[in-house]
C-alpha cells in the first residue's frame, strides 16, 4: 500500500508526462506540416512519444490498483 505522499507524488508523475507527450506530440505535428525534417528524426520523436503513453498506462494503472482512502 502506497502512502499518501507515494500517491501524489505518482499523480504529479502522470500530469508531467501527459504535458510532455501533449507537447512532443504538437511538436511532430508542425514538423509534419511543415515537411522539413529529416524521417529518422521524426521517427524517434514518435518513438519517444509512444515511450512516455506506455509510461502514463503503466503509472495510471499503477494508481489505479491502489485502495482508494
Amino acid at each position: 500500500m502506497m502512502s499518501d505522499a507515494e500517491i501524489e507524488a505518482l499523480r504529479e508523475k502522470i500530469s508531467s508526462l501527459r504535458t510532455e507527450h501533449h507537447d512532443l506530440d504538437a511538436a511532430i505535428c508542425r514538423m509534419e506540416e511543415s515537411r522539413i525534417f529529416e524521417d529518422e528524426q521524426l521517427h524517434r520523436l514518435k518513438k519517444k512519444k509512444l515511450h512516455l503513453k506506455d509510461q502514463i498506462v503503466y503509472l495510471e494503472r499503477k494508481l489505479d490498483g491502489e485502495p482508494q482512502h
